[in-house]
């Protein structure tokens, strides 16, 4: 695929809403689909989870990584939750640094930086200095840090406006997994 003129974006998927993931996964299937070669790294999910995106990204040879252990307000284990979160950063640095690939998708990343688990600054100074031109990398995740917005190329914030769960309707798969 002709790539001369590409330049990678930084993009952010943010807000309250539902539909983050969902729109960065949206993305990583476009960009399959184009015969680019994608990456996802999940920094809450647990790596036994068996949802439906990921049930789908192994049939379609798509590179995931799931590391971490679950809703941090569940934790038993608060050091290891965030220790899970450093490993999943050091997991990204060399996938990004690798230049292996054309995107890169940073699920629930803005938690991470929003605890304090990982310096805002040097992720941002981190991705500057070693983030290849044409690399596209999607974050995800709730209150994206105020720096991190200014970084990016393209910001979407995701509102609630109506959502199952306040109507006493549960998750459900296909739907939210």
């Amino acid at each position: 695929m002709p790539q001369t003129n590409r330049k990678g974006l930084l993009i952010v998927n943010t807000g309250d809403g539902k539909g983050k993931t969902t729109a960065a996964l949206g993305t990583i299937l476009r960009a399959w689909g184009r015969g680019m070669r994608p990456c996802i790294v999940q920094f809450m999910k647990a790596e036994t989870g068996q949802w439906g995106e990921v049930k789908a990204a192994r049939k379609l040879e798509i590179e995931w990584h799931s590391l971490g252990d679950g809703f941090t307000w569940t934790s038993k284990d608060m050091d290891e939750t965030i220790a899970k979160a450093q490993h999943a950063w050091t997991v990204a640095q060399e996938k990004i640094a690798s230049d292996e690939y054309d995107l890169i998708l940073l699920d629930e990343f803005t938690y991470p930086l929003q605890f304090g688990w990982l310096d805002v600054h040097g992720v941002l100074a981190w991705l500057q200095e070693n983030k290849p031109p044409r690399l596209h990398l999607i974050i995800t995740g709730r209150g994206a840090p105020v720096e991190l917005i200014q970084m990016a190329d393209l910001v979407t914030e995701m509102l609630v406006i109506k959502h199952p769960y306040n109507q006493g309707i549960n998750a459900q798969p296909g739907i939210e997994f």
